[in-house]
């Protein structure tokens, strides 16, 4: 049996895209075509603005063009936009922005608004493309509708909790999204249930 090359698996790891705003230093650089670079901000955990984190141009930081509550994962798009998904009540949600021609906002707006939302996502610019796939679904795959936006995608691993109809069901699934295909294939993780896990 082959050892297992521990440098290899974290060097993978630490370019594995995590959670707003826990993991906001692994998410995706944006640099649009115009030459333009956006950065991603943590505003702290205390405060008005506690566990916000939002994207702004490098050179205008105080006026983010997205802001994003708990749970949210941006991925990178081609010419310099961004995908983010993030569960949704029963739903997990999946849009897409195109920063270099968003209005920015000023954080003082949202300043307490994502406390009283149920919102993941704020913007003062609509996505360029935004759909919701149900977390109910049955295990095996799926044809699901795929903007044009995210069809470059090939695949996009999802972990989501899951409907678990017992103790012994499982309560997490990973949704893996071939967009290129339009398809989904739910698998159940039967090892994490809510007895056991």
């Amino acid at each position: 049996m082959d050892s297992i090359d521990t440098a290899a698996l974290r060097e993978q790891l630490s370019r594995t895209i995590g959670p707003a705003p826990w993991y906001w230093e692994t998410f995706p650089p944006v640099a649009p075509e115009s030459g333009k670079r956006f950065v991603w901000t943590h505003h702290g955990s205390q405060g008005a603005l506690a566990h916000i984190v939002s994207l702004a141009p490098e050179d205008d930081p105080e006026n983010p063009c997205i802001a994003l509550n708990v749970y949210c994962r941006p991925f990178p798009l081609s010419g310099g936009r961004v995908g983010i998904w993030c569960p949704e009540g029963k739903n997990l949600r999946f849009t897409g922005f195109e920063p270099a021609s968003m209005k920015p906002f000023d954080l003082a707006e949202i300043a307490g608004w994502f406390r009283q939302s149920s919102d993941r996502i704020y913007a003062a610019t609509e996505p360029v493309c935004d759909f919701e796939v149900a977390v109910t679904m049955e295990p095996g795959m799926h044809k699901i509708e795929v903007p044009a936006e995210l069809r470059e995608i090939d695949e996009l691993i999802v972990p989501t909790t899951y409907r678990a109809l017992s103790n012994d069901d499982p309560a997490m699934a990973l949704f893996v999204f071939y967009f290129q295909a339009g398809l989904v294939e739910v698998l159940p993780q039967r090892w994490f249930t809510a007895a056991q896990y």
